[in-house]
């Protein structure tokens, strides 16, 4: 299998590179573009539609390697190799019209969600085990099952398009998440999602060559429902026991874009504005008002990104142990580094920093009590 792994990640980079500039004629050729505005950080029409040449360079791969592996899937496994090119390529499709014809929200919510509904239903994917920490596994009535994977699989679908703000930004972060459950699934043996991550990477790569800053083409809604749709499943579902995780793991995956949105929501209701009323105080945002370069936005962001994969890596390796104060340890972790890094950054605004201002309260009594002595 490691020959098929590294012959599957060269020729999804390669065609990844050959594909995307014929993608970005089309995109041109079509009327498939993104114009600046107010919100935007780009002053020119762009073409975007990128996510097709992820699509094309991951399907053809996968195609190509498929021949050549050398154990038969089992029926799970099938059904969930079935189920993601199903469900992936009616994502890439109504990614694909929206960033030609611009459709509604309710339009495209309501897809997703018949998305979501063939993948549980046509393919029998869904929660089956729940390893909550402290708790241990149990099994998980269908009640509860179907509508959690659906909710799953369309909230994590959109993640991605919430941090898709800056050249390469989106396409990295998605990179590093798809990385980090490749290394989970190796730990684990699950050779079937290794596979699917090395040629979704190889994709990804070979894609940001055009996409990081000064970007030739964006990937559009087209790439991020694609990837986020993929890491809803690669990250809940991929696994030898469906939920063999724990619950966590899961959420630290797509740290970055599900924080974003938590102080998001956090800053609009302190500053009393509608939640879903759009702005300029997301990460991406905060730090380029700090000063920092576009790229150097962009590299800070994937630190972060990083940084929540290595806590997911611990975390579901603690989970194979049932080793419950890891997992307490990493949410302490966790908490007080987003805490923290939310504070100084100015995601919830810049004058509610409590955290900050404790320690400084703590530290000029530290000094107030040295000078009295």
């Amino acid at each position: 299998m490691w020959l098929i792994y590294i012959i599957g990640f060269v020729v999804s980079l390669g065609l990844a590179l050959g594909l995307t500039p014929l993608v970005k004629k089309f995109a041109v050729k079509t009327g498939t573009v993104d114009v600046p505005n107010a919100r935007k950080v780009h002053t020119k029409v762009m073409p975007r539609l990128g996510g097709l040449g992820i699509y094309l360079a991951f399907i053809v791969a996968f195609f190509i390697v498929f021949p050549f592996i050398p154990e038969a899937f089992s029926v799970r496994e099938a059904n969930f190799v079935k189920a993601f090119l199903v469900g992936g390529t009616m994502i890439l499709l109504l990614g694909a019209l929206d960033d030609r014809f611009d459709l509604s929200a309710k339009l495209k919510f309501l897809v997703q969600i018949a998305t979501a509904c063939v993948v549980v239903f046509g393919f029998d994917i869904k929660l089956e085990f729940a390893n909550i920490p402290f708790h241990s596994y149990s099994s998980v009535e269908s009640w509860i099952a179907i509508p959690f994977t659906i909710l799953w699989i369309v909230g994590v679908t959109n993640a991605i398009n919430l941090i898709d703000g800056l050249d390469g930004l989106a396409a990295g972060v998605s990179a590093i998440a798809i990385g980090t459950i490749a290394v989970m699934a190796f730990l684990m043996g699950n050779d079937v999602v290794a596979l699917l991550c090395l040629l979704l990477l190889g994709s990804i790569i070979g894609f940001l060559y055009f996409n990081f800053h000064p970007a030739k083409i964006f990937m559009g809604d087209s790439g991020a429902l694609f990837l986020g749709f993929s890491l809803a499943l690669l990250s809940l579902l991929g696994f030898k026991q469906i939920a063999i995780v724990s619950f966590l793991t899961p959420l630290i995956l797509i740290g970055v874009p599900l924080s974003d949105t938590l102080f998001a929501i956090v800053r609009r209701w302190v500053q009393k504005k509608p939640i879903f009323s759009p702005d300029k105080g997301h990460l991406h945002h905060c730090l380029r008002e700090l000063g920092f370069s576009h790229r150097q936005t962009v590299l800070i962001i994937y630190g972060i990104a990083a940084f929540f994969g290595v806590l997911a890596i611990i975390q579901s390796s603690a989970a194979m142990y049932n080793a419950n104060w890891v997992t307490f340890v990493v949410i302490c972790i966790m908490v007080f580094f987003l805490q923290i890094g939310a504070e100084v950054i100015g995601l919830i605004g810049k004058t509610k920093r409590p955290l900050l201002d404790f320690f400084a309260r703590l530290r000029m009594k530290a000094n107030a009590e040295r000078g009295s002595k």
